[in-house]
């Protein structure tokens, strides 16, 4: 089945929404807890939030495809791919990249696709209306 372009408004909300998070995180939390596992967490959703803005996609096949390409950018990290292609620490594309492997952020990246999952499951009917 062949999808086709199209534009979300509720997506798109949400997407920039989270954006703005984000980079509320990046920017002004310095704290042990939301800077390193909520930035995690919010980022596949957000990753998620922004492909639906363009495309119909099916729920699960998407969350996993988001889920599986969180972890592959998280065993770069393991391998300090960043480093090798001399990246340094304070260029975007190494913050991009990440800069250590940790399972937590693994558990981090699930417990975000399990939200997408409960909330496209509890909220299919105003999805629909607002497409």
């Amino acid at each position: 089945m062949r999808r086709h372009f199209r534009f979300s408004l509720w997506y798109f909300i949400f997407s920039v929404l989270l954006l703005g998070i984000e980079a509320y995180i990046a920017w002004c939390t310095h704290d042990a807890i939301v800077r390193p596992y909520g930035g995690d967490y919010l980022c596949v959703i957000f990753l998620y939030t922004l492909v639906q803005t363009f495309w119909d996609l099916p729920v699960r096949p998407l969350a996993t495809w988001i889920f599986a390409f969180a972890c592959f950018v998280e065993v770069t990290q393991y391998f300090h791919l960043a480093d090798r292609l001399g990246f340094t620490k304070p260029s975007l594309i190494r913050t991009l990249m990440g800069y250590s492997f940790t399972w937590v952020d693994v558990g981090c990246y699930a417990l975000g696709i399990l939200t997408v999952l409960a909330l496209e499951a509890l909220v299919p009917p105003l999805r629909l209306k607002l497409k």
